[in-house]
Formats: structure tokens, C-alpha cells, sequence
């Protein structure tokens, strides 16, 4: 199983308008990573992508901005680290499969 099979069902909340992209785009990058052992291997996976795709840590706690999310509206492009890090990476680790 690889992590992106995870990433399916999209939440029906988000933080901010950015965050959908950012789902997606994590996805894609996992697309073809194999499901670790652990759940926890899982989230520090989940994490450093997080870090790497927005140039900020997940312990960063402050919203921010990443430009190519911007498509249009008020908070656009805006990610909330509060929603990445209390309910989109706890919600994908619950979804951890073991291989």
C-alpha cells in the first residue's frame, strides 16, 4: 500500500483555503512512497513532507502563506498549522495500515 491511498477521503473542514492544495500536493509527493510499519513512522513521514512543502516546521504555529496555493479569495493560499496539526496529520495516522 503506498501513503497516498490515505490521503482519499479529504476532510470536510479545512483551516484555511490553502489547505486543500496542500493536501493534495502531499499526496501527490507520496504517491509513490510504501506505507511504513508504524504509525509513528508514518507521522514523522507526514511531517518532514509537511516541512518540506511549506518551508515551515509542523511545530511552527502561526498561519502562513504559500504562493502557489493562491487561487483566488480572501485567505487564499493561507495554510492553518493548527488544523495540520491537530486533525489533517492525526486524522492520516489513524488511517495507518500496516503493510
Amino acid at each position: 500500500m503506498k501513503i497516498s491511498e490515505i490521503f482519499k477521503d479529504e476532510p470536510k473542514q479545512w483551516g484555511f483555503r490553502g489547505d486543500p492544495y496542500l493536501w493534495r500536493e502531499l499526496k501527490e509527493r507520496l504517491d509513490n512512497v510504501d506505507m511504513p510499519d508504524t504509525p509513528e513512522q508514518l507521522k514523522s513521514i507526514l511531517e518532514k513532507e509537511y516541512e518540506v512543502a511549506t518551508g515551515h516546521s509542523i511545530n511552527h504555529r502561526e498561519h502562513f502563506t504559500v504562493e502557489r496555493f493562491m487561487h483566488g479569495g480572501m485567505s487564499s493560499g493561507g495554510i492553518s498549522p493548527e488544523f495540520w496539526y491537530d486533525c489533517g496529520i492525526p486524522l492520516l495516522v489513524k488511517r495507518h495500515v500496516a503493510p
